[in-house]
């Protein structure tokens, strides 16, 4: 296993992680929209990567223990240990650029699952609002035969959310 190899998978993840980000923002979309009917398929979109991100940061974890004991670092050295580690050559600035960029995007996954839950609460709550709204009491029949609901009004309720 080489520091190529190790390359080959950081572009894999960033792939990954630029692949959730997507996935996360088409979340958002769904959400502020109000179109919850395909919510889960998104979810569970969103679920799937995160499993291949494991599988792939896995195989990145054994490469780079690999790459580290080649460079005489400690074999559980971060992808940063490793770049400050990197002997002349390329690959310093490379495994630099990987981790720049893969922390950028974590950002922006951090802050749009934030968000994500933001709206989450605030539908929740909104469903909740309107359950605790509704007049469930039984409707009487006054002695013409007309429906007597009891002061209450008619309610609509979207059972998608």
């Amino acid at each position: 296993m080489s520091a190529q190899d190790l390359s080959t998978l950081l572009w894999q993840e960033r792939e990954l992680l630029e692949l959730l980000v997507f996935k996360l923002e088409e979340e958002q979309l769904l959400l502020t929209s109000g179109t919850t009917r395909w919510l889960h398929h998104a979810t569970r979109e969103v679920e799937q990567v995160l499993q291949r991100l494991r599988d792939t940061g896995l195989a990145r974890a054994v490469h780079g223990s690999a790459v580290a004991t080649e460079w005489g670092v400690d074999e559980g050295a971060t992808l940063r240990e490793l770049v400050l580690s990197a002997p002349e050559g390329p690959w310093g600035e490379l495994l630099g650029a990987h981790l720049q960029a893969m922390t950028a995007l974590v950002a922006q996954i951090v802050a749009l699952r934030d968000s994500n839950q933001l709206f989450l609460k605030a539908a929740s709550r909104s469903t909740q609002e309107t359950l605790a709204g509704i007049d469930v009491g039984a409707g009487t029949y006054a002695a013409d035969g007309a429906s007597a609901l009891g002061g209450g009004h008619p309610t609509l309720l979207d059972k998608d959310l």
